[in-house]
């Protein structure tokens, strides 16, 4: 069998028989696909986003959480994906009982590799759509539709209606909230899906440059010019061109710029003739452009130009409920093919709850990228991020007194006699003092060298 399509399906398999495990990831390794293994059901839930996979294997009988269980739960979450159930002979009866609930197919074991790839191959075909543009839905989801809060479901509402209007859109937020990916989103959707996506950051091109950039030249426009180059505009014909960081593009560029929005028309670097062109303009900016306005670094015909639909992205510390769905995505994004998928402690959960996180979603990336680079640990603990412990630190300092007899004190005596309360427990005893886990954690680590623990286990 060739490899099953232009990318990489990714197929989850859950069987507590480690032999069947490494029996289909070998063989469907073979094929082009990535395999994620799991010894069971629950290990799956705690673990999977069940919309990452094209399709799921899953053990009829597992120790605890049954095949008809994990089943009912990713029916709930993703009905979309196929679930095959795999059951030996004496279960064939519940495998048609589990085609009833829902799953897509079912394989008998011991089963034939061909069966396998039968199966394989038949509901990537019956999913064509999946598959031709599973490329987009894929992307959309773990690119786009990251996170659950209003205030991102908004401003993905929007984006989608704007994305069937032909007006120019200026997206603005502070430095990583997520502008390119609100601009690709944009982009995927409405007459121009599927066109070209081109992207110029004006903050990191010269400025002699910038025009050569956005609108080609000819041969012998400049010094070193030795060849007619398109620029951008035409690169982007008939798609989107994202003038990233808009608010530091030289006064020169943003005359032409403003031409080319309103006559439809470009003109090369060195070239008297104008070449007509047909593009979608999105720019983004995380400036004070109004100010750049005022102080007359920005021209306000282009700005007014730009600004016909405006879209603010919100910063990390609007998205409290997305950090750790985001979190959960870039583990799984950085983890190992051969590992399963890391996971957080409940003190690192704690600590990415409770930090401002003023680098946005792209700080909170490269927190991820960089623990699981440094730590061999499959479960990521708190101590694995030192730049958010020292900015905890630094606010529990602030924030909590550990000494004297204030209101906001929270003593040696104080942390002893609550863990001995709880009986260890940090959770609980973080509830009674009525902080959040990371700065008890945090005193732990400043006054009590060695605090107690519930021995009794």
């Amino acid at each position: 069998m060739p490899p099953l399509g232009p990318r990489t399906l990714r197929i989850a398999v859950v069987d507590d028989d480690e032999g069947v495990r490494e029996l289909m990831r070998s063989t469907l390794d073979r094929v082009g696909a990535t395999v994620d293994l799991y010894p069971g059901a629950q290990f799956f839930l705690d673990r999977a986003i069940f919309t990452d996979y094209d399709v799921i294997f899953c053990d009829l009988m597992l120790p605890g959480l049954s095949g008809i269980d994990l089943l009912f739960e990713v029916r709930g979450k993703a009905p979309s994906v196929p679930f095959v159930i795999i059951s030996g002979q004496a279960a064939v009866s519940d495998a048609i009982e589990a085609m009833k609930a829902g799953a897509t197919d079912f394989l008998v074991k011991p089963f034939r590799i061909q069966s396998l790839l039968d199966i394989v191959k038949r509901l990537t075909q019956d999913t064509a759509s999946r598959t031709v543009s599973g490329i987009w839905r894929r992307e959309k989801e773990q690119n786009f539709a990251i996170g659950n809060s209003t205030v991102w479901k908004s401003v993905l509402e929007k984006a989608k209606r704007v994305a069937e209007l032909s007006s120019t859109v200026l997206i603005r937020g502070e430095t990583g909230t997520g502008k390119e990916v609100v601009a690709k989103y944009i982009a995927s959707f409405g007459p121009r899906a599927g066109k070209p996506f081109v992207t110029l950051n004006c903050a990191a091109i010269p400025d002699d440059l910038i025009e050569s950039e956005l609108f080609g030249h000819v041969r012998g426009a400049f010094s070193g010019a030795t060849n007619a180059r398109r620029g951008l505009f035409e690169e982007a014909e008939g798609g989107t061109l994202l003038l990233d960081e808009v608010g530091s593009m030289p006064m020169a560029a943003q005359a032409k710029v403003l031409r080319a929005l309103e006559e439809f028309q470009i003109r090369r670097v060195g070239d008297n003739r104008s070449v007509a062109v047909d593009v979608r303009i999105i720019a983004s900016t995380n400036l004070d452009i109004e100010a750049a306005v005022r102080g007359q670094t920005f021209r306000d015909d282009l700005y007014y130009r730009l600004a016909v639909v405006t879209l603010w992205v919100p910063a990390l510390r609007a998205r409290e409920e997305d950090k750790l769905v985001l979190a959960d995505h870039f583990l799984r994004m950085f983890s190992k093919p051969s590992q399963y998928p890391r996971r957080l402690s409940a003190e690192a959960k704690d600590l990415i709850l409770h930090d401002p996180f003023p680098g946005n979603i792209r700080e909170l990336k490269h927190a991820i990228e960089q623990a699981c680079a440094l730590s061999a640990r499959e479960e990521l603990v708190a101590e694995d991020f030192p730049l958010l412990l020292a900015r905890a630190d630094a606010a529990s300092d602030a924030d909590v007194e550990t000494g004297g007899d204030g209101p906001r004190t929270v003593t040696q005596e104080r942390l002893q006699e609550a863990l001995v309360r709880t009986g260890g427990n940090r959770v609980e005893a973080a509830r009674q003092l009525r902080i959040s886990r990371s700065t008890l954690y945090r005193l732990l680590r400043k006054t009590l060298p060695e605090p107690p623990r519930d021995h009794s286990k």
